[in-house]
């Protein structure tokens, strides 16, 4: 199975461009899945319920967040009805929506995807490394032929993510990191087989800090008084990673960065 997964979709320039792009990418690299994290699709900053029903409308087949999934008033009642967006299941209990979703399309494997959040310089959440543990057993026990399984690591600190990469390895397909906007140059297959990137990079404007506008970070950073940022003009960059996987092992047969320049 050929999955590309996309990293963070920035507002309405990153939600064009797929748009616009992704029947066609589709057909070119001859993905079977499509799946992005869009927790920062609305406005640069969160994700709204029309946000991803226009992100799943466009063709994208499942959709990740992270720590901004809260911000938009319509979001919980949005995920209690629509399994194709999942947040993370490190959160505390009690909250709306599921953090792990097993994938079921017509001529394809089952693929189990988990999003988790990570705790170094994050909101404080309960052990990403325990959790997975947990949602992982919860799978063995009771969807044992979903030998596909990806993880969507939304965190801050690479050597969080390298350690999750390394204590799943060889129990997951994948473990992909989200979150820090810019895509690392270190995508590798770990010992046990699992795929590994620190982070899959931004979908949004390249001419820009992390998809916002340069001016009023740059003030922030000149003079540190508060500043309203707002998504950036200008060309387009999807990025993220293509994934290899067997299918009936689940183990990765190859994962590489990838990038399209967006017109």
């Amino acid at each position: 199975m050929r999955i590309l997964f996309l990293g963070d979709i920035v507002g309405r320039p990153g939600r064009t461009a797929v748009k616009k792009h992704i029947t066609a990418i589709r057909a070119e690299v001859g993905a079977d899945l499509i799946m992005a994290n869009a927790e920062n699709a609305s406005g640069g900053l969160g994700l709204s319920g029309d946000g991803a029903k226009e992100l799943l409308n466009a063709g994208l087949d499942f959709l990740t967040s992270g720590n901004h999934i809260w911000k938009f008033k319509d979001m919980p009642s949005f995920m209690g009805r629509e399994d194709r967006l999942i947040r993370p299941a490190n959160y505390p209990p009690g909250l709306p929506g599921r953090g792990m979703f097993v994938l079921r399309k017509e001529g394809l494997p089952p693929v189990a995807v988990l999003n988790l959040l990570g705790r170094t310089f994050m909101p404080p959440v309960d052990c990403p490394f325990r959790k997975a543990d947990e949602l992982l057993a919860q799978l063995d026990a009771d969807e044992p032929d979903v030998k596909i399984r990806l993880v969507d690591f939304h965190a801050e600190a690479t050597s969080e993510k390298a350690g999750l990469g390394w204590h799943l390895d060889g129990r997951v397909s994948a473990v992909l990191g989200t979150h820090t906007h810019v895509q690392t140059n270190d995508a590798r297959l770990l010992k046990k087989g699992t795929a590994f990137i620190t982070d899959l990079g931004m979908s949004g404007p390249v001419d820009s800090c992390l998809g916002m506008s340069v001016a009023p970070i740059l003030r922030k950073f000149l003079t540190a008084a508060p500043e309203r940022f707002e998504v950036a003009d200008g060309p387009v960059a999807l990025n993220g990673a293509f994934l290899d996987i067997d299918d009936t092992s689940g183990q990765a047969r190859n994962i590489a960065a990838w990038r399209f320049d967006a017109d």
